[in-house]
């Protein structure tokens, strides 16, 4: 661990923009968890913790529930113990799932669409969607041209 700074349930409050409730709730569902414990038994959250919140307050934003948020952090925290690649795909991953829920929006408009229309879309849509899949194998670690 090091030198890492260690915060109270106050200081995270503060740091994250939430109240220290909402960290003491979060804690009991187990998708947030201290560090450790100081001398004085004040729980110490680390910035990785620090980290995890702001990404289930952006989920939360999202209007994604609680038990999706736990799901997708348990699923996040399997791919990778580099900060930088799981916070990455997390993004990625949020991205994703907002297009998903807007493309859903956007079915009944995509439906009435002339066929000449549908074509364009469609020419204008592969290519940068192809681009996203490659890159995520890539990414991934699965690399088919390799």
């Amino acid at each position: 661990m090091g030198n890492e700074k260690l915060y109270k349930i106050g200081e995270l409050a503060k740091l994250a923009d939430v109240s220290s409730r909402t960290i003491d709730y979060y804690t009991k569902l187990n998708l947030i968890e201290p560090e450790k414990r100081s001398d004085t038994n004040y729980r110490l959250y680390s910035d990785e913790t620090l980290n995890r919140l702001k990404r289930i307050e952006s989920m939360k934003n999202e209007k994604y529930t609680l038990e999706e948020i736990k799901a997708n952090l348990q699923q996040w925290s399997k791919v990778s113990p580099d900060d930088k690649v799981r916070d990455k795909l997390t993004s990625i991953q949020l991205h994703l799932e907002q297009l998903m829920k807007e493309a859903k929006e956007l079915g009944p408009i995509i439906q009435q669409l002339k066929p000449n229309q549908m074509k364009k879309l469609y020419r204008i849509l592969t290519q940068p969607t192809a681009a996203c899949i490659e890159a995520l194998i890539v990414l991934l670690g699965k690399n088919p041209f390799s």
